[in-house]
């Protein structure tokens, strides 16, 4: 997939906005979903930050069924997809489609080994799951990059997932421009999503991303597990004004 792919298949010139969901239960989940879909986000990403991958599927499934045209996606924290694919094959199996899934760590090496992330792919492909992978690279709180090997790390994240993700050094952090000059030299035409730090006060400085995969930017204030809606429009309207940089 390249960038003028990605962007096409959510009818967007500009950065994509993805809100982060951190579930605690389905009815909450979905006031969430209802409040995204007003604002024009574009799907939403749904995690379980509190509890186990298996209290975590009831709530995928429930969302599915609510919403079943939802561009949705998930991520198990503290799961690889060596693990994750074959679960989302048999969401897939049963009728819930899942449309992309998140890894914080991708398992990428730097050094071009890759054993993993080889093991990764070999999962994805066993699974039958068709939707997009996007894999943390140089991610946080995962094992740490050197800087000067951030352009190693992405040229070899290409060959194993559709849209190189990566972060700041921690939750609501921003990540530093030089880091994404260096993953968007480095990466050439495929699309890359930023995975921390988003808000409506620094998104114009991140134009050159495809995806914004935003929380603590558009929560509410002490909230880590609602959506403010003015916050999320907010930062609708500014992605509106924005482009794709060299991909147009």
């Amino acid at each position: 997939m390249n960038r003028n792919q990605f962007h096409k298949l959510f009818k967007t010139p500009g950065p994509v906005v993805l809100p982060v969901i951190h579930v605690l239960d389905s009815a909450r989940t979905k006031r969430n979903v209802e409040t995204l879909l007003e604002a024009g986000a574009q799907g939403c990403f749904l995690i379980n930050h509190d509890f186990a991958p298996e209290r975590f599927l009831p709530i995928i499934r429930d969302t599915r069924a609510a919403f079943p045209s939802l561009w949705m996606a998930v991520n198990f924290l503290g799961v690889t997809g060596k693990d994750a694919f074959a679960v989302l094959g048999q969401l897939q199996s049963e009728g819930c489609q899942v449309d992309a899934y998140w890894a914080d760590d991708a398992c990428i090496d730097e050094d071009g080994i890759n054993a993993e992330a080889k093991d990764i792919e070999a999962a994805r492909k066993n699974s039958g799951w068709d939707g997009l992978y996007f894999g943390g690279t140089a991610f946080k709180k995962q094992r740490e990059v050197a800087p000067d090997r951030y352009g190693d790390a992405a040229r070899e994240a290409c060959a194993f997932m559709d849209v190189i993700t990566t972060s700041g050094v921690a939750t609501g952090q921003e990540a530093d421009l030089g880091k994404i000059e260096t993953f968007r030299a480095a990466i050439g035409d495929r699309p890359m999503a930023l995975a921390s730090g988003i808000s409506p006060d620094n998104a114009q400085a991140y134009a050159d991303v495809d995806c914004f995969m935003v929380a603590t930017g558009i929560n509410e204030a002490g909230n880590f597990y609602d959506i403010d809606p003015t916050r999320l429009a907010e930062l609708m309207a500014i992605t509106r004004t924005l482009s794709k940089g060299s991909a147009q």
